[in-house]
């Protein structure tokens, strides 16, 4: 485990990946995954945190994100802002936060909280910016589900590059 120095940068990583779990909820786990499938990102003892470091879980958590965006483009596919759908993001945001917390030797439970919120933000957000340009446009619901994936896995891996994620010296 490092312990990042900027608190402040910890903090914004954790909302921040919240705020993408908003978007596509099982990508900031997935991210975490792969991060620490190339050892940078050490999700180190903390259960149930520690999971993110197993091989299994790259490929789980990966196939649950491709999943994720292929369903998300379906019409049957229940509304972010239904109930159980924003509990999950909220769940997975604060799981996210967490390990990024944890990671940098800060408070798990404080990542956590920053974490569901950015997942409620980005909840909230992504699904009035999708309706409000489906509104605006011609063009049809999944062109904006696309460009809302590429908003996600490019803020995830933005907000990833900015952490530790390189080995200790």
């Amino acid at each position: 485990m490092t312990h990042d120095s900027d608190s402040s940068s910890v903090s914004a990583r954790a909302a921040g990946l919240g705020f993408v779990a908003g978007l596509r909820s099982q990508l900031p786990l997935a991210l975490l995954a792969w991060k620490a499938g190339q050892d940078r990102f050490d999700a180190g003892s903390h259960a149930p945190l520690r999971f993110l470091g197993e091989p299994i879980a790259r490929r789980v958590l990966g196939l649950l994100a491709a999943g994720e965006l292929v369903g998300d483009k379906l019409p049957m596919t229940p509304s972010r802002l239904s109930p159980g759908p924003f509990a999950g993001r909220l769940l997975f945001g604060g799981l996210a936060g967490a390990a990024v917390a944890a990671e940098a030797g800060r408070s798990s439970l404080l990542g956590a909280t920053l974490g569901a919120a950015g997942a409620g933000l980005g909840a909230e957000g992504g699904y009035h910016a999708r309706v409000f340009l489906g509104r605006r446009s011609s063009l049809p619901d999944p062109v904006w589900g696309a460009v809302e994936d590429v908003v996600a896995i490019g803020l995830g891996l933005t907000l990833l590059r900015s952490t530790r994620m390189t080995p200790e010296c």
